[in-house]
C-alpha cells in the first residue's frame, strides 16, 4: 500500500470510508478496519482528521474515473473488504458496489 502516492491513498479511504456508509450505518468492525488501513497507508495527522471527518459524516460520491487504472483491482479489494467486515453485505452496499465497478469501464 505504501507504493500508493499521497493523493491515491486519500482517495483509497475516501472510497472505502464511503462504501462503509453505504447501509447508513458504520459499524464497529469497519471503523477497526479503516483504523488498520489508516496505520498502513502511514497518513500524517491532517490526513487522519480528514478520515474521522469522512467516518463522522459520509463523503459525497466518489466519480470511478478517479480511480488509476493500474489501482483499480486493489481499489475494489478495500472496498469488498470494508463492506464485508461485518459479516453482512446489505443490498444497498452490494448495488453500490457493482454501480460503482461499472463506472470503472
Amino acid at each position: 500500500m505504501r507504493d500508493l502516492t499521497p493523493s491515491e491513498r486519500m482517495l483509497l479511504l475516501e472510497l472505502v470510508c464511503s462504501f462503509a456508509w453505504a447501509d447508513r450505518e458504520v459499524r464497529a468492525e469497519e471503523r477497526r478496519f479503516i483504523a488498520d488501513l489508516v496505520r498502513r497507508l502511514d497518513l500524517g495527522e491532517k490526513e487522519r482528521r480528514q478520515v474521522d471527518a469522512w467516518l463522522a459524516e459520509p463523503p459525497p460520491a466518489v466519480d470511478p474515473a478517479r480511480v488509476p487504472r493500474e489501482q483499480r483491482a486493489r481499489f475494489v479489494h478495500a472496498i469488498e473488504s470494508v463492506i464485508a467486515v461485518d459479516g453482512e453485505i446489505a443490498p444497498s452496499e452490494r448495488e453500490r458496489l457493482l454501480h460503482f465497478v461499472r463506472g470503472l469501464g
